[in-house]
């Protein structure tokens, strides 16, 4: 399984997005297992859209079902054992939606598709981000 991280989701959605890696690109696009996204990531995109730090080319709940379910994606639940296990982490990142959608990779044994470089100094993540 592949987890994308919100910022490389947004980029994903928007194919002709230049901030992901076509080498990045072309792995979530592998056959390499299902593609996933944390269910907070759709949190993140809507603070994210009502600050004005993105604009979507949908409506927010168009976007949401283009961008998941029409793409395809799986949408992984918090469950009681992701949210423990992201409180558990050790305190390297002090984001609460970053620490759930880290916590949502290892549980799930995914790869998880993030340009944040601190993501990857947790135990047990592995992180993708090919140039």
């Amino acid at each position: 399984m592949i987890v994308l991280d919100t910022h490389a989701w947004l980029w994903w959605a928007q194919s002709t997005s230049i901030e992901l890696p076509t080498a990045t690109r072309a792995f979530i696009e592998s056959d390499a297992g299902p593609v996933g996204i944390a269910s907070v990531s759709c949190l993140e995109v809507a603070w994210l859209v009502k600050k004005g730090r993105v604009v979507l080319p949908f409506p927010i709940e168009e976007f949401f079902t283009k961008a998941i379910d029409q793409a395809g994606l799986v949408l992984l639940p918090l469950t009681p054992t992701i949210a423990a296990r992201s409180t558990s982490l050790p305190d390297i990142h002090r984001d609460p939606i970053d620490r759930v959608i880290i916590a949502t990779a290892i549980g799930n044994d995914a790869d998880l598709i993030s340009r944040d470089e601190v993501v990857g100094k947790y135990p047990g993540v592995r992180v993708r981000w090919d140039r």
